[in-house]
């Protein structure tokens, strides 16, 4: 599995699993990823952080660090 850190920009991708506990899974499940919402990777900054994606007919940009907590397929 690869996760949204290791998506390229125009893909369009699946979430399968978010990992991670606690308040910082629930933040990233308030803004709208949950399992099986599929998600635009918009860009990405020259040194990868933030990643902006589209999830839900909106803009989203997500750190590194939570990026990768999601995974993808």
């Amino acid at each position: 599995m690869k996760t949204m850190k290791e998506a390229k920009v125009g893909e369009t991708l699946k979430v399968t699993k978010i990992n991670g506990a606690g308040a910082v899974k629930r933040r990233i499940m308030d803004m709208g990823i949950t399992k099986g919402v599929e998600i635009y990777v918009r860009k990405v900054a020259p040194l990868g952080d933030p990643v902006e994606i589209t999830v839900r007919g909106y803009e989203l940009s997500l750190r590194k660090e939570d990026a990768e907590m999601i995974q993808v397929q």
